[in-house]
């Protein structure tokens, strides 16, 4: 298979109790959350009014991208985007499949709006002034490598640096019988060819990524309720330093593997 490969400029990350990549990284190091954490993520794109009616998908995935900009000195404006989510926002769709059932006529039209999988990217390229390419993805468990593997896709076609974003939102409702999803989370990487940071080497091939989503370190056993979670063995990879993770990647038996090469 082809191997594709990149350099990490910059993370972004936020999740219950860790609101930054700082705390994520403290917290896989020592174990101790920061304190005084905040509820919801507040992303600054957004003019205060938008910010306070965002939903929570839409707010941790700008909070993360805007995260990865700034720590990486890139304008958002100049950057294709990637944003990847298993379900979009569960409490939105269903709002929308609870008022459809009982009174279709009372459906919000900014909520209806929010619950289409692309809202986040759609508020992203506005806040932003970005008129580059955006791209939604969504593969179940394998949603967030595949989304790697699309924006290292786009790189080896000619980008000189894509914004790969993933997240997810709580179940709520009937929806918790079906995927009994937990939390928010969210992650960005800004990827570019030739940058600085640590270089990844990434070939989707057949294997096992394991039993849990989230994987067994840290900021897997603290979100890995999340939809997303399964992200989150390589951002653990890349705050402990290791040098190789697997990630799952769609069907059963399917896997990205990450080798790292770390500054």
């Amino acid at each position: 298979m082809t191997t594709l490969t990149a350099h990490i400029e910059s993370i972004g990350f936020w999740t219950n109790g860790l609101p930054s990549w700082d705390a994520a990284r403290d917290f896989v190091a020592t174990g101790t959350l920061p304190e005084g954490a905040p509820a919801k993520p507040s992303p600054q794109l957004l003019p205060p009014n938008e910010r306070r009616r965002a939903p929570e998908s839409v707010a941790v995935a700008l909070e993360v991208a805007l995260s990865a900009c700034q720590a990486a000195g890139r304008d958002p404006a100049s950057l294709p985007s990637v944003f990847t989510s298993t379900h979009g926002d569960l409490s939105i769709t269903d709002y929308v499949c609870a008022t459809l059932a009982a009174e279709p006529l009372a459906m919000s039209p900014t909520k209806f709006h929010n619950s289409v999988h692309n809202a986040a990217a759609g508020y992203w390229t506005i806040g932003a002034g970005c008129f580059e390419a955006a791209t939604a993805i969504s593969a179940y468990d394998g949603s967030f490598a595949e989304g790697l593997l699309e924006a290292l896709a786009q790189l080896a076609a000619g980008a000189e640096a894509v914004l790969l974003v993933g997240y997810d939102t709580g179940a709520t409702g009937p929806l918790r019988s079906v995927h009994d999803c937990t939390g928010l989370l969210g992650g960005a990487l800004l990827l570019s060819r030739d940058g600085t940071g640590p270089r990844i080497s990434a070939t989707y091939a057949d294997g096992d990524a394991g039993a849990l989503p989230g994987g067994d370190g840290p900021l897997g056993r603290h979100a890995g309720g999340n939809a997303i979670a399964s992200m989150l063995p390589l951002f653990d990879a890349l705050a402990w330093g290791a040098g190789h993770v697997v990630l799952r990647a769609g069907p059963p038996g399917r896997v990205l593997t990450v080798d790292i090469i770390h500054d």
